[in-house]
């Protein structure tokens, strides 16, 4: 997906559409952004039922915004989206640069991000797009049938 290739879709509206869900929204250029995005993504998450999901999609969204808004210039914005047991989540910005793996100093503040992402996620990765770059990764949802909490898709 290119930045801003999909339309909006309210944090109420009803994810389900044929089996697939999903939602946007930019993020803005400032530091309590990150905050503000975990918690925006929490309420989503818990909407649609995926409370075993939510603290590591939390911690990954927010490593890849950070390194969005530290690394690079212009607009991002966060695409999730659930097709059948898999979670995906995008950052989308505006640079070109794939995200680089850094050896973080036992004392460091930061460059652990990405190992974050690889250690956690089923998969991941970086895509350039005619706007800049979006860097995903995805999750595996707990089969429905042994998750009470997750709502059952229509058929």
């Amino acid at each position: 997906m290119a930045l801003w290739s999909v339309a909006l879709t309210p944090h109420s509206a009803s994810p389900l559409c044929a089996g697939v869900w999903d939602t946007s929204w930019p993020v803005a250029r400032e530091p309590a952004s990150v905050g503000r995005a975990r918690r925006a993504l929490a309420a989503q998450l818990s909407s649609w039922g995926l409370h075993g999901v939510t603290d590591t999609t939390r911690l990954l969204v927010s490593e890849l915004i950070t390194n969005a808004l530290r690394h690079a210039h212009g607009p991002v914005q966060v695409n999730v989206r659930v097709h059948g047991a898999v979670l995906r989540c995008e950052v989308e910005d505006a640079s070109p640069a794939s995200p680089a793996r850094r050896s973080a100093d036992t004392d460091s503040e930061s460059g652990r991000g990405i190992e974050l992402v690889d250690a956690l996620a089923q998969d991941w990765g970086s895509e350039r797009t005619t706007t800049g770059k979006t860097t995903w990764f995805e999750l595996a949802i707990p089969d429905p049938g042994h998750n009470q909490a997750y709502p059952a898709l229509p058929t």
